[in-house]
């Protein structure tokens, strides 16, 4: 297991070198940086949260789904697959009228799909986290960014895991979308070499 080299609990700190991606003037997306995006996910639950999350933003920015995570959390079941897998018509009809998410028929019905196809996948490899890690020999790729203009939007190894997902019936999971959540669950650590994030994570 991957484990932060620091504590990064009190990384809110304006002194700090962040990825040049990141808008600091928003402390909110700041503490998502910090604590959250590119750490190791090896815990199921969190693993479809940000599978439901990164599906929904689709053709949206990434803050857009942030800012409505509460929403989606209180939506989602509290993100628990066993009850999203079990969403009728009648839950679909309701989160259409729940102005604390994305109101998006397609991406609603996708989040219930994933969910039962989530399960099929635990059932086959132990878990979702099994699955998905051994697409890199369960460690972390370390990439070396430097310019915004590193940052790939899609790289072979997404377009390899949607692919796969895609035949097992995921949906609004595209090579982008997947390369998103690789970063996002700490698969690939792209944090740039002058963020102070990019050694923070150690075998």
């Amino acid at each position: 297991m991957i484990k932060p080299k620091q504590s990064i609990a009190n990384s809110l700190d304006d002194s700090l070198t962040r990825c040049r991606w990141l808008d600091c003037s928003k402390p909110d997306y700041v503490a998502y940086h910090d604590q959250e995006w590119g750490v190791p996910v090896y815990d199921d639950k969190k693993m479809f949260e940000f599978i439901v999350l990164e599906s929904a933003q689709a053709g949206l920015s990434w803050y857009t789904i942030l800012k409505r995570r509460a929403g989606y959390k209180h939506a989602f079941a509290d993100f628990d697959v066993e009850q999203v897998a079990k969403f009728d018509d009648a839950k679909i009809e309701q989160l259409m009228q729940d102005a604390s998410i994305i109101r998006n028929r397609a991406k609603i019905t996708a989040a219930i799909g994933n969910a039962k196809v989530f399960m099929e996948i635990q059932q086959q490899f132990g878990s979702f986290c099994n699955y998905l890690w051994a697409y890199v020999d369960h460690k972390p790729i370390i990439n070396d960014m430097a310019a915004l203009a590193d940052y790939p939007a899609t790289t072979a190894l997404s377009d390899k895991i949607s692919k796969d997902l895609k035949q097992r019936g995921f949906a609004f999971f595209g090579s982008t979308i997947c390369y998103a959540h690789l970063q996002a669950c700490g698969l690939v650590n792209d944090h740039s070499r002058q963020c102070f994030l990019h050694h923070s994570y150690a075998i």
